[in-house]
């Protein structure tokens, strides 16, 4: 299974649209992304997610089929024929959630018909009262499931950037089935050795594979911390990005070494809570 990590530079300071960078992401989906089976891009691209005060004016519908920001993606999607995890987006809603907000944090993975066949709404939400919690509404559901051929080859739990930071959430993902955890992120520089640790201690404690993509540059004044990287179940780095670049992780891996290692050191059976 060949995947792609598209690490993103922002833009921020460049008098960059949300449709040019819309552009810009699909341009580059469709030409790093080609010859791969999956394709991540990060949290919150076309919004920025320390970009609050931009978010209403940014949230995109799901309601009608893709938004303006997805659908230059999705038409990259449909050329390179791969499955495309497109980050998350600022979705907004016509019926309010149960705190009365009608925005969210909502991710989309893409079929390769250019379809939207996953989509995760972020559980956990950063900001300590500000930023998302005050803004957009918490989501509710796990989401766990097999993707489409050519990435079916094995299961995956969908999750957010903070996500990362409660290990219930991938042990419940686990007992769902998960063996892979896809984790798009906009990640700061500030606490990337944080964002580094946790992406090994949740490969390691749920010998499952974890693929995250985070961002480069400034968004909303905060600088990024990049470090993207494809973790194997034994927490062995595969591949990382760097701190400061726009690249592309192009990275094969074994599916079969989830369970082989499950077998090998058979440590979820001892589980006793």
């Amino acid at each position: 299974m060949k995947i792609a990590v598209i690490q993103l530079h922002h833009g921020e300071g460049s008098e960059e649209t949300v449709e040019e960078r819309a552009t810009r992401v699909a341009d580059l989906v469709r030409t790093e992304g080609a010859g791969h089976d999956l394709v991540v891009l990060p949290e919150l691209w076309s919004a920025g997610a320390f970009a609050a005060r931009d978010w209403e004016e940014r949230a995109q519908s799901l309601a009608d089929g893709l938004p303006p920001a997805l659908a230059p993606v999705a038409e990259a999607t449909r050329e390179i024929g791969a499955v495309v995890h497109s980050g998350s987006v600022v979705e907004r809603t016509t019926d309010p959630g149960a705190e009365g907000k009608h925005l969210w944090n909502t991710s989309v993975v893409l079929d390769p018909a250019g379809m939207p066949c996953l989509t995760y709404r972020k559980i956990h939400r950063f900001g300590f009262g500000g930023g998302e919690p005050k803004l957009m509404e918490a989501g509710t559901e796990l989401v766990v499931g097999d993707l489409p051929e050519p990435a079916d080859a094995l299961t995956v739990g969908l999750s957010t950037c903070y996500d990362l930071r409660f290990p219930e959430l991938y042990r419940a993902q686990l007992d769902l089935g998960a063996q892979l955890f896809l984790i798009p992120a906009a990640w700061p520089a500030a606490r990337v050795e944080a964002w580094r640790l946790l992406q090994r201690a949740r490969a390691i404690e749920n010998q499952c594979f974890v693929v995250s993509c985070n961002v480069v540059g400034t968004n909303g004044g905060v600088e990024m911390g990049g470090r993207s990287a494809v973790t194997d179940p034994r927490g062995e780095v595969l591949a990382e990005a760097s701190t400061d670049q726009q690249e592309v992780l192009s990275v094969e891996i074994d599916p079969a070494l989830v369970a082989s290692v499950r077998e090998d050191f058979p440590v979820l059976q001892d589980r006793r809570l």
